[in-house]
């Protein structure tokens, strides 16, 4: 389907309190992302979101590991039936990865040489959003490539095929980030860049996006892992214990985070294992650094009252 055929009330689908008139596609295809229906939407980050997909904004997203940001781009998107992919800039990705190369290929029992498109003409041609994931983390020369895409008409130039391509009316381009472009002076994100001014400026619209109030990841929890209800008190004692993380976390104490995400993998692996502790160390405890495991355990031990490393001398 070229177009959106419906509209969605964003009040009724999202429910948030604006009640905005949303382009959708009644038909579903494989790159329309799976609905959660667990799902729970924040109101500013909803509204950020309809508005890049209703006037194509260009909106980026900022905020802490594990917040649910490029989660939360495709549970819109899976709502509209919009065709939606991900594209994570970590170093492995490339300028050619992107735009594209020559590949030799056998054609009538000949073996000729043909323009293999990268993801970025292959999406512009369609009703296509992208989600750039880790914004920030991206190479210089994939910089320079996504810096074309934002340009207000966004005609995209295949300098190496003399072709300048026009983006689909319907074509919407998502980013997510955990810093805002001035690079990363805390330490916490190892590997992120500054990002260009002027590069930044072309960001129609920039939201933040935090963590979760605990009664709302509560919630959350319980309903991925309903076996949970009659423990509600546990639950929320296990998102107390994130929240420890998040603050250990920022303050630099520890540099290993507790995402709602991980919260949820708990809370799982806590209804297979049926052992708290057990579940805790699995889930997250064995992916700190040695040296933080003792902090972690100090949280834990504020908030279940157990003690994880035993600190008792050893017998000679």
């Amino acid at each position: 389907m070229e177009k959106p055929d419906i509209t969605v009330s964003a009040k009724e689908v999202f429910g948030i309190s604006i009640d905005m008139q949303v382009p959708a596609f009644s038909e579903k295809t494989h790159y329309v992302p799976d609905i959660d229906k667990t799902y729970r939407f924040n109101e500013e980050i909803t509204l950020s979101i309809l508005a890049g997909f209703k006037h194509n904004r260009r909106v980026l997203i900022q905020g802490y590991h594990g917040t649910g940001k490029s989660t939360h781009i495709e549970q819109v998107a899976a709502r509209l039936n919009w065709p939606c992919v991900r594209i994570n800039l970590d170093g492995n990705i490339s300028r050619i990865d992107l735009i594209g190369r020559d590949a030799i290929v056998i054609k009538d029992g000949k073996q000729i040489t043909e323009f293999a498109e990268g993801i970025i003409p292959w999406s512009l041609k369609q009703p296509m959003a992208i989600v750039l994931d880790e914004y920030d983390a991206a190479r210089p020369d994939v910089m320079f490539v996504i810096q074309r895409l934002l340009e207000s008409e966004g005609k995209f130039t295949l300098i190496d095929k003399n072709r300048v391509l026009t983006p689909h009316h319907y074509f919407r381009i998502f980013a997510t980030a955990n810093t805002i472009g001035l690079g990363d002076a805390s330490g916490l994100y190892h590997g992120v860049q500054p990002i260009n001014q002027g590069q930044m400026d072309r960001w129609n619209i920039v939201a933040t996006l935090n963590y979760l109030p605990k009664d709302e990841e509560v919630n959350i929890v319980l309903a991925k892992a309903p076996k949970l209800k009659k423990d509600k008190k546990i639950v929320e004692q296990m998102v107390t214990m994130a929240n420890l993380s998040r603050e250990g976390f920022k303050a630099g104490d520890i540099s290993t985070v507790m995402s709602p995400r991980t919260v949820i993998t708990w809370a799982e692996n806590y209804e297979i294992f049926e052992n708290l502790e057990i579940a805790f160390k699995l889930t997250f405890m064995n992916k700190c650094d040695e040296l933080e495991r003792e902090i972690v355990a100090e949280y834990y031990q504020r908030c279940f009252g157990v003690e994880l490393l035993d600190n008792s001398p050893k017998a000679a």
